[in-house]
This record gives structure tokens, sequence and C-alpha cells, in this order.
């Protein structure tokens, strides 16, 4: 039991150091946050996180920094001549709770419903007919990324692979203490407004004066909008919907809560084009009937000339003759 404790506080010691990181420490740390690449994923399936992988911090430092062995100035406690010092750097500064180490877990992606499959094996065979198959099949791979998750490492320690790191280390930019210092001197100044002199006092009587009666111009301008709506929309029998600034009530920004300056729908027309579009169908069907009408009357119109026509031809056309016409056509031959 003895030799257990001992490890287990040899291994706290390890991950507690005795002194706070130095300045440089702290430049440097910040120069790698600032300029080594990540990535964002979820930890643990709760919260975004930002990581990187070890082996391009350490090219960073060992390459592109201030401290590497071509750049770094004369008389420089650190220098990073080779990888391992960077290891070892970065290394301490894990003791220190700058990153931590993660492993990563790779997320399945989910079946497809069965209705896509037939699609995509479709447009698959398509893209190996256009071009080669193994192409395409290498392409796509190689846009696909793969997923993943990060949990926690058992074991703490920095190495030189692609291993991830989530940053802990996350400085407060300038302008949030900027605009942290504005807010603290604006309440100061609007405590001690009796103090002030008597024509900033004034500015700031007519300044709420103007913000008011803003404030009531809106309140007045949405009435007025509803009433307007309510209007015309009982004198049209609900066929007009007219809003003046639609997008007042909205939840949009404070210009476009102004634009456009109306709208309106007017459900009416629809009703009159729908009985003009019945109306054209009902006159082509007429059209239709009397065009069935007409082709009858010409097919038996035909058909006579083309009796007539045979009957021209065979020389035994005879005309019906009243028998008086034959009786007087004799007498006259008779004189």
């Amino acid at each position: 039991m003895s030799e257990k404790k001992v490890k287990r506080t040899a291994k706290r010691d390890n991950m507690s150091p005795d002194h706070p990181p130095s300045k440089l420490q702290k430049s440097i740390i910040h120069w790698v946050r600032r300029n080594v690449p990540t990535k964002k994923t979820k930890f643990l399936h709760s919260h975004v996180v930002e990581y990187f992988a070890g082996s391009k911090a350490i090219d960073a430092l060992v390459h592109d920094s201030p401290w590497s062995k071509g750049k770094a100035k004369e008389g420089s406690e650190i220098v990073f001549d080779n990888r391992e010092s960077a290891v070892e750097f970065m290394d301490e500064m894990l003791k220190h709770k700058m990153f931590h180490r993660a492993k990563k877990i790779p997320v399945q992606e989910k079946p497809k419903k069965k209705a896509g499959k037939g699609k995509d094996k479709e447009k698959e065979k398509e893209k190996e007919k256009d071009t080669g198959g193994e192409t395409d099949k290498e392409a796509e791979k190689q846009k696909r990324k793969r997923k993943i998750r990060l949990d926690m490492h058992l074991e703490q320690v920095f190495l030189d692979t692609s291993d991830a790191f989530v940053w802990l280390y996350d400085p407060i930019p300038w302008y949030y203490w900027a605009g942290g210092t504005a807010i603290v001197l604006g309440i100061i100044a609007v405590c001690l407004f009796p103090l002030w002199p008597p024509i900033m006092r004034k500015g700031v009587h007519y300044l709420s004066i103007a913000a008011a009666s803003f404030l009531v111009f809106i309140i007045a301008l949405g009435v007025f909008k509803y009433i307007i709506f309510a209007v015309l929309f009982a004198l049209s029998g609900g066929k007009l919907k007219f809003w003046i600034f639609p997008n007042l009530t909205e939840d949009v920004g404070f210009l476009e809560s102004f634009m456009p300056p109306y709208d309106y729908t007017y459900s009416g027309s629809s009703k009159k084009k729908a009985k003009d579009s019945d109306d054209e169908e009902s006159d082509d069907e007429e059209e239709e009937g009397e065009e069935g009408q007409d082709k009858p009357k010409k097919s038996e119109s035909d058909e006579s000339d083309e009796s007539s026509s045979k009957k021209s031809s065979t020389g035994k056309d005879f005309e019906i003759v009243d028998k008086n016409d034959t009786d007087a056509d004799g007498e006259e031959e008779n004189d």
C-alpha cells in the first residue's frame, strides 16, 4: 500500500509545478495560441472546444517562431534548437494547465434511408460511366472528412504526434477590457448627474424628451397601422389586406423595421382569374365540339361529290323530268 501512495504522490507532484510560468513562457504560449491552426469539435458531447495537433505546434516553434534557432535573439533564455527542446517546453506548459491531452473518438455516420439508396446507386453508376470509377471513389474519399469527438486522455503527456490537445488558455481580448471600462465609467457618470454643469443637464433633458417622443410616435404608428388594416379589410369584405410598415413589430433591425413602407394582398383577383380560366376552357370545349360536328358534314359532302363523279364517269347519268314538260316539248316538235 505504501508503494502505491508514493506513486500517486509522485504523479501529483509532476502535474503540479512549484513555480508559475514566467513572462517569457506566457509570451511563447500566447504566440502558439495565435499562430498554430486549430479545429473545433465537441468534447464529451457537451461543449465545443478548440484543439490543435502536437506535431504542428512543434513545427511552428522550431521553424516559424521568434524563438527558433534562426530567428532567436542573442542571449535569449529559450531557444528551440531541435524538436526535443520544443517538446520539453510544451510538456511543461501542459503541467501548467495551458492545455490538456485528449483522445479522438470517431463518430459513426448514420445510415441513409432506404428510399435514397436506389437513387444514390444510380448516380454512382452514371459517374462511373462518365469517368473512371476508381478516380471518382478516390476523390470522394478525400472529400469526406472523418468526424470525431474528444475525450479526456488518461496519460497527460505531450508527444510529437498528431494527437489532439485541447486549449485551456484563452486570453481575454483587449476590446473586452475597453468595453468593460467604458460601462463602468458610464455608470459612474450617471451617478454623478447632480454635479454636472447646467448646460449638460439641459442637453440630457432635451435628449430624454426626444427619446420619449420617438417612443410615443412608434406606439401611435403601430396603433394607426392596425386601424387602417381593420377599416380597409372591412370595406373590402375581407379581400384586401393592407399593411403600413409590416415589419414594424417584427424581430428585425431598426432600419429593416421601416422597410418596405407598405404591403398588401388582394384575394379577389385570384377568383376572377379562376373564372376567366374556366370560361376559356368552356370556350375551347365548345369550339372543339363545333369542329367535331363540322367534320361529319364535310365527310358527307365529300361522299356525295365522289358518288357524282363515279356516275359521270359511267355515262349513265339521268334527270327526273315532269310529264307536262315532255308533252309540251312534243307539241312544239309537231308544229
